[in-house]
């Protein structure tokens, strides 16, 4: 294995034990999303002034309004997701998540005037059926979850990362490193005010055995996860770390039942599937049909 496809698969297997990270901070959705967006930000900072990278200020002003409704979309987002994971399973929160790539493909013929294909609409209806298997047969109220209100919260927020996703597309003469970093602070700016007028900034108050997991969900699976991923991407082909990206949700499952008995009936894993399997069947090209004159030749 190469080391770029070494970085991908690191930095997804960080992704997919990010539920882990969130089970063991006793904070609100909201304040782990802000400091988790502090520390991530700042570590993209620093790595970046190391690397001796500056970004012009006419390049940020020309993209100063994707980047605002971005930032504070991830925040929003992080929220919802963790709001997902203390009412359902990591794997149902996780899962709900990912329907984020299939909301993108619903939206962008409309939205970027991309071309609907064959294998887009399979691939929607087939993530769809997923989902149906998951929440029908998930979706009950237990002493310990709410799977119905925990996977609403995982939809939100796959719905808030979609947005991410296509505003992304209209920026421009920004590295995705570069973007990721101003996005994350846009977030923690978004987020400062919010936790403030509801909850305040008790850090005194933080437990002292959530502190270290904190800091490695900012750190190492915010900071150091984007920076594997990143200048991974330069050097492999797109098609190549799409495919690696499917460590990150079939990890979480995993851990989550390896680590906190969280696992999916029958039902549910075909569910599964058939929404990460949606998305390869959208990345196929579907071969045309052949017509009198390419026959002859």
């Amino acid at each position: 294995m190469g080391i770029g496809k070494l970085k991908v698969v690191i930095a997804m297997l960080l992704f997919g034990s990010i539920g882990l990270m969130v089970k063991n901070i006793e904070l609100t959705s909201s304040e782990i999303a802000l400091y988790r967006g502090v520390l991530g930000s700042l570590f993209l900072l620093i790595f970046s002034l190391f690397k001796k990278k500056k970004i012009s200020i006419a390049v940020l002003k020309s993209n100063a309004v994707p980047l605002l409704v971005s930032g504070a979309a991830i925040g929003l987002n992080w929220i919802l997701l963790f709001e997902a994971y203390n009412y359902t399973t990591i794997a149902n929160a996780t899962l709900s998540y990912y329907f984020a790539l299939v909301i993108v493909m619903i939206v962008s013929p409309f939205l970027l005037k991309e071309k609907l294909l064959p294998s887009k609409v399979v691939s929607i209806l087939v993530a769809m059926s997923g989902m149906f298997l998951i929440v029908g047969t998930g979706a009950q109220t237990t002493e310990t979850y709410n799977h119905t209100v925990g996977i609403v919260y995982g939809l939100g927020a796959a719905i808030l990362y979609a947005s991410v996703i296509l505003i992304n597309k209209f920026l421009k003469n920004l590295s995705s490193l570069e973007s990721t970093m101003i996005q994350l602070m846009v977030a923690s700016i978004t987020l400062a005010p919010y936790v403030l007028f509801t909850r305040g900034f008790n850090l005194g108050a933080i437990a002292i055995q959530t502190i270290p997991y904190l800091i490695i969900l900012g750190i190492v699976h915010t900071g150091l996860a984007y920076v594997l991923y990143f200048s991974a991407m330069q050097t492999l082909k797109s098609q190549t770390v799409a495919l690696l990206s499917y460590i990150d949700p079939v990890s979480a499952v995993i851990l989550s039942a390896l680590f906190l008995g969280e696992a999916m009936n029958g039902v549910q894993i075909i569910g599964g599937v058939l929404i990460l399997g949606s998305t390869v069947i959208g990345g196929l090209k579907w071969p045309k049909k052949e017509t009198a004159v390419t026959k002859e030749k």
